[in-house]
């Protein structure tokens, strides 16, 4: 059986911290998103506004900012190695993160299969963000079936690995999912559960799974 690996980046990839935050950091804009976020985190603003709201806070964005963020970013330890075993097994990983599509798509310098996010105009902003580029929860599940389409496979090949409530849609539709440092409503509708900062360690948790193989 082929798989398809799902991964989120805020909170799962990234431990304790998100794309926007790393990025805001860059600006000095901490005080700004950790108050968007909030907004975010409480339901106050969905998807598309908390991106109108990171555009007209990036308003001096560079493409420097955006490589140091992503290099100063706070990783999980092992990304590449367990991206590197999932080709190596023939299986594919891919990104879908609601975070810019301008800094999850770095993620493929690391070996992802696809990595895919929120579209926002090119760096430095000239231009409006348009919200019917933003992905929403139920985007993630769209985005997840087309690449089932491009990969060859189906919903029932598919491994997700999340730790929030914007995960909560996909793992539903799948069925082996990871919560990773998640919040207990994810982490109850999960198959596996992580916590700790080794994506290797995680990923074992769904090879464990699997009939066949070995693990140590």
């Amino acid at each position: 059986m082929t798989r398809l690996h799902l991964f989120d980046l805020d909170g799962t990839l990234m431990y304790g911290s998100a794309a926007p935050v790393e990025i805001s950091r860059q600006l000095g804009l901490s005080t700004e998103i950790a108050e968007l976020e909030r907004a975010f985190s409480t339901r106050k603003i969905g998807p598309p506004e908390f991106a109108v709201g990171l555009h007209a806070m990036w308003t001096g964005l560079t493409q420097a900012h955006v490589r140091a963020a992503f290099d100063g970013a706070p990783w999980v330890a092992g990304i590449r190695e367990v991206w590197r075993e999932i080709r190596e097994r023939g299986e594919y990983c891919a990104v879908i993160s609601l975070s810019p599509s301008f800094f999850v798509e770095l993620l493929l310098e690391w070996g992802a299969h696809a990595a895919h996010g929120s579209v926002f105009p090119e760096v430095p902003f000239t231009r409006p963000v348009d919200v019917t580029g933003i992905l929403t929860p139920e985007g993630k599940v769209t985005v997840a079936d087309r690449l089932c389409e491009r990969f060859g496979v189906s919903r029932s090949d598919c491994v997700a690995y999340g730790d929030s409530m914007t995960d909560a849609v996909l793992f539903d539709v799948v069925p082996v999912s990871v919560a990773v440092n998640a919040r207990p409503y994810l982490a109850t509708r999960a198959t596996h559960a992580y916590e700790g900062r080794d994506l290797r360690e995680a990923y074992q948790l769904v090879g464990a799974s699997r009939p066949g193989v070995e693990t140590s």
